[in-house]
Parts: C-alpha cells; sequence; structure tokens
C-alpha cells in the first residue's frame, strides 16, 4: 500500500473550519456492506443502523497542521513529511 493510494480531490470549502453547534445533525455516510448502496443519513440516524452485538469503534484522535511539502535544492524528488507527534 502506499500514501498515493489515498489521494483525492477535497475542496477547501468541504473541510469543517468549526464544530456544529447540534453534532447530532452532522452528516452521516452510510454503507451497506452487502448491497454497496450508499446513503445518506445524519449523526442523530445513527441507532437506527446498530443492530445487538455490533461495535462502535470511537476515533478522538486530534489533527495537527504538519505536512510539510519540500522540494530539493538543485533538483531531484519532490517529498511530502507527515509530522505525527511532537518530541
Amino acid at each position: 500500500m502506499r500514501t498515493i493510494d489515498f489521494d483525492y480531490d477535497l475542496p477547501e470549502n468541504l473541510i469543517a473550519q468549526v464544530p456544529l453547534d447540534g453534532r447530532d445533525t452532522s452528516r452521516l455516510l452510510v454503507l451497506d456492506s452487502q448491497s454497496g448502496q450508499i446513503e445518506h443519513a445524519s449523526f442523530k440516524d445513527l441507532p437506527s443502523y446498530l443492530s445487538v452485538g455490533d461495535l462502535i469503534v470511537i476515533n478522538d484522535s486530534r489533527v495537527i497542521p504538519a505536512r510539510i511539502f519540500a522540494s530539493p535544492v538543485g533538483g531531484g524528488r519532490n517529498v511530502e513529511l507527515l509530522l505525527l507527534r511532537r518530541e
């Protein structure tokens, strides 16, 4: 797997800058893994998609602005650095 496999166009105006006042009104993308059908819903609808025994994994990581693009002086390959934590 290569990092380029995860490249896609994401316009700036589609990137949330602040949380919504009503967090449960956040958009929710639902994928039916059997049919491949995609449905757009609201986060408040999440319980209707869950069954007994389902597992919810919560990612509470924070993103820091740490992506650096570099070009070597005198030529060579361009480099993209992604810093994950401050040392």
